[in-house]
């Protein structure tokens, strides 16, 4: 056989490793494997492309963003998180097959998250055989309990907190960092969790600047000078709404600024020292952790197992350490928000972080 495979959306550490686990599984079946450039955009004719082969798959493992690149917008887009979905044009859908036609390829992997998987969706509904492998920092795809690059984007935020709590420290600050998390503040609650924050904001806990302020106060009281705030973009203020920072060319508002704000309001109420300081996209670069470099693995062997078996239409999940998969349209269907009462906020709860209600 000869598999396709593109990655789709915005990049993130673990994308080679699903390709080194797609390439070494097809290997050992004597497929060969057409890495598209791009995302979607490379199934454009003539086609941009190339053929992967064991021997261009050597060490990528170990390799941040993708070989293949990839692209969150352009002539596929057809959904962005919680938003509606759109049609791809049937005159696209077409040059696209024509191309899969010309080259040869039996199955396609679309590596990508919820507009990614949205868009292969449609090719499944067009008759395509398609298989889906998850990719999203922000996790928040129901359908699978964890997506690769997530451990690495809270990795990210631990060794961030940990650089901010030795200033925070020196200068008895209030510190606020803005992390991703446009929908679902996973990242946010994990690496405030792992970096020792003492209040998290999320998007799906609406808070109140006043509440956070008694906190910083009664730590002030008890001879903590200093405090550690981590913030989802998305998140905002009970009554409030979420800070815009621009909209991109596709109609997406690009969120930004909530941690500024954040700073800004607490220095006034508190009269305390804040500062707030933005990750953005260091949190998607650099090297996947080991769990990541592994799931990716497994993501990319079993999406090549699901081929072999003529399961299409399916997306690779990992639930209960186990890789298995679940329907593509089943996993688009529901985004995964963090539950206000469940067991990890608790925990948070539990150990004195605050979450500003």
């Amino acid at each position: 056989m000869r598999i396709g495979l593109l990655n789709g959306g915005g990049d993130c550490p673990g994308l080679n490793a699903v390709t080194h686990g797609v390439v070494g599984a097809a290997a050992q079946l004597g497929w060969e494997v057409v890495g598209f450039r791009d995302g979607f955009e490379g199934l454009l004719p003539p086609g941009d492309f190339k053929i992967l082969d064991p021997e261009k798959a050597r060490g990528i493992i170990r390799q941040g963003g993708t070989i293949l690149g990839t692209t969150n917008h352009g002539h596929f887009s057809s959904k962005h998180g919680s938003g509606e979905v759109a049609r791809i044009p049937e005159e696209l859908m077409n040059q696209a097959r024509s191309t899969l036609t010309n080259l040869g390829v039996d199955a396609l992997i679309c590596v990508g998250g919820d507009g990614t998987l949205t868009t292969a969706l449609q090719f499944s509904e067009e008759g395509f055989p398609i298989i889906g492998v998850p990719k999203t920092i922000d996790n928040d795809l129901k359908a699978t309990a964890m997506t690769f690059g997530f451990d690495s984007a809270t990795q990210t935020v631990v060794d961030a907190l940990d650089r901010l709590q030795t200033t925070a420290s020196s200068h008895k600050r209030v510190m606020i960092l803005e992390v991703m998390g446009r929908h679902a503040g996973w990242i946010a609650l994990y690496g405030g969790i792992g970096g020792g924050a003492n209040v998290i904001l999320l998007p799906e806990i609406p808070f109140r600047f006043e509440e956070v302020a008694r906190v910083i106060r009664e730590r002030e009281i008890s001879g903590l000078h200093s405090t550690l705030i981590v913030v989802a973009e998305g998140a905002a203020p009970e009554g409030g709404v979420q800070m815009i920072e621009a909209a991109s060319v596709d109609g997406e508002y690009r969120l930004g600024g909530i941690g500024d704000r954040v700073a800004a309001e607490l220095q006034r109420i508190t009269g305390k020292d804040s500062r707030s300081c933005t990750l953005g996209h260091l949190q998607r670069g650099g090297s996947p952790t080991s769990f990541d470099r592994v799931l990716g693995t497994r993501f990319g062997v079993h999406a090549v197992k699901l081929i072999e078996q003529g399961k299409f239409g399916r997306m690779v999940s990992y639930q209960r350490y186990h890789v298995g998969s679940v329907t593509i349209a089943e996993a688009v269907s529901q985004l995964n928000l963090v539950d206000p009462e469940g067991e990890v906020v608790e925990t948070a709860r539990s150990v004195g972080i605050s979450f500003g209600d």
